[in-house]
């Protein structure tokens, strides 16, 4: 867990995901329309990367990706973060996090 949360804080927004994972390209789209880029950890392409699953697991990442963190804080998958932009909520964290600095609706 020490590791994901060390992988978590070094951008504002990291996504774990797989090389095969279909949702990133979602979650890369919504992020990025809001002017930042996530940084994305391969999961599958790191030696520690099934004890990393194990850690998102354990975190309520179900399926284990994509796996959004926002300013260190556990975000949850394409779903959560859907609900957070429909909600108006998602362009607030990302200033808090420092991903962005400036948005109007």
């Amino acid at each position: 867990m020490d590791v994901l949360k060390t992988l978590a804080a070094e951008k504002p927004v990291v996504v774990f995901s797989k090389s095969n994972c279909a949702m990133i390209h979602s979650v890369k789209a919504l992020i990025i329309g809001f002017g930042t880029y996530p940084e994305v950890i391969e999961i599958d392409k790191m030696p520690n990367g099934q004890q990393l699953e194990r850690a998102l697991i354990q975190l309520g990442s179900r399926p284990s990706v994509p796996a959004v963190f926002i300013g260190q804080q556990f975000i949850g998958g394409a779903d959560e973060l859907s609900i957070l932009n429909v909600q108006d909520k998602l362009a607030p964290l990302l200033l808090r996090a420092g991903a962005i600095f400036l948005w109007s609706e």
